[in-house]
């Protein structure tokens, strides 16, 4: 099993995991108006608005991806890498594959100056929060998400 950075020919696999995201997560999967403005904004823009990375089997399947972003810490006067999805096919499980996912965007993080690597985790996914502990991450109690949907 390898990490890269996601190819266009990688996008109908991940939007197939986005897929099953959304059914773990018990959430609407994207469009097909959204799978294509991901695909754009992954693959056809310069930077690219998101980051692809997929985690490849010996057989060059791809069986996860994170997909992820820099936004900017001002306390720190850093770039912070945020990791906005990660999923493992769950015939893919309990092989390392998501831990090395993210020791790989970690590495990233620090290979870029980042200050901070994060992202969030539901309240109910207590084996991810098990996970992330594992890594030295932090679950932050005190800080919830405010959205504004549009």
């Amino acid at each position: 099993m390898h990490i890269r950075r996601a190819t266009r020919d990688d996008g109908p696999a991940v939007v197939e995991l986005i897929r099953s995201l959304a059914r773990f997560e018990k959430l609407p999967p994207p469009d097909a108006a959204a799978e294509e403005r991901l695909l754009r904004d992954a693959f056809g823009t310069t930077p690219p608005r998101v980051e692809l990375w997929v985690a490849v089997d010996a057989g060059d399947q791809v069986v996860g991806y994170a997909a992820c972003l820099e936004s900017y810490s001002t306390f720190l006067a850093r770039p912070s890498l945020f990791l906005e999805d990660l999923f493992v096919h769950p015939s893919a499980r309990r092989q390392g594959i998501a831990r090395r996912l993210l020791e790989h965007l970690r590495g990233e993080a620090v290979a870029r100056g980042c200050g901070r690597f994060e992202w969030f985790v539901l309240s109910w996914n207590e084996d991810a929060k098990s996970l992330y502990r594992t890594i030295g991450a932090s679950v932050e109690e005190d800080w919830q998400l405010v959205r504004v949907a549009l």
